[in-house]
């Protein structure tokens, strides 16, 4: 029986701070400031309700309680077209809040594909996660860590590199037990 939580937990642990694909992760996670969502719904509009109920909370809480939502979603939105599509509403749920500027929402699929890149490319394991994702993010956040980054360009490369040298057999190694 698979933990969703649990393993969104180890793709974290392994992937995202274990190979530094973002260098601002670690600081919020061991901080404890990382709240995890697992969602129920099995339709989009279920979604999109639970979404709007997200980013309120995000909104109206401390960023020292509750830097970022990761919202887990394992039961609706498995199909990437179907899961890219919904993105524009998770865009107009912020535009609804009047929250641009405030948060954002980033992405995050086990099938994710980047637009014009094969099938097969290494590079969308940047945002390949163990299952569907909304991940809700602090503008504010996001710029403080891009202004102690000097070069955030040099991110992307680096992240392309490290997973070129990885590879597609390395990336499974990560989570075997």
């Amino acid at each position: 029986m698979h933990d969703p939580v649990a393993d969104t937990r180890r793709w974290i642990e392994r992937a995202v701070i274990g190979l530094n694909l973002c260098p601002f992760a670690k600081a919020v996670y061991v901080k404890e400031q990382v709240r995890f969502v697992l969602s129920d719904a099995s339709t989009s509009e279920a979604l999109l309700e639970q979404l709007v109920e997200e980013l309120v909370l995000l909104r109206d809480t401390d960023p020292e309680q509750i830097d970022t939502t990761l919202i887990i979603h394992p039961d609706v939105l498995t199909d990437f077209l179907d899961y890219n599509d919904f993105l524009d509403n998770a865009d107009a749920a912020v535009e609804a809040l009047d929250l641009q500027g405030i948060l954002q929402v980033a992405s995050f699929h086990p099938d994710y594909q980047f637009a014009g890149a094969a099938a097969d490319d290494i590079g969308h394991y940047t945002n390949r996660s163990p299952y569907p994702t909304l991940h809700l993010l602090r503008e504010d956040s996001v710029e403080r860590a891009v202004a102690a980054f000097p070069d955030p360009d040099v991110i992307v490369e680096r992240n392309l590199q490290t997973l070129e040298r990885l590879g597609h057999a390395g990336w499974r190694a990560l989570f075997e037990h």
